[in-house]
């Protein structure tokens, strides 16, 4: 799942009306019934691996924390999780072709 700007995305009549309920809070607005895709299942997981591959990557070009948590629209506590797992990922494989 990725977070989209909703001044991006809504007309704005519709994002006033949203900030009426509630304003600069974070809200999940779930998937229809016939698009729902179970949990693990190969195009989320598929999205996911490669999406946290590109934070470690752009993490290893040297940007910090705090922008990729920007970019990815992540808090910056799942940020350094994914990096840490990245990096765990990278040192089995490394071990592993030794």
């Amino acid at each position: 799942m990725s977070y989209k700007k909703a001044k991006h995305i809504l007309p704005e009549e519709l994002l006033a009306a949203i900030q009426e309920y509630m304003d600069g809070e974070y809200i999940y607005i779930p998937r229809k019934e016939q698009h729902k895709m179970s949990w693990g299942s190969r195009t989320i997981k598929a999205e996911l691996d490669l999406r946290n591959a590109n934070i470690y990557n752009d993490f290893l070009s040297g940007m910090v924390r705090e922008t990729l948590a920007e970019k990815y629209y992540l808090s910056l506590k799942s940020i350094q999780r994914i990096i840490l797992n990245e990096k765990r990922k990278a040192a089995n494989q490394q071990s592993l072709r030794f």
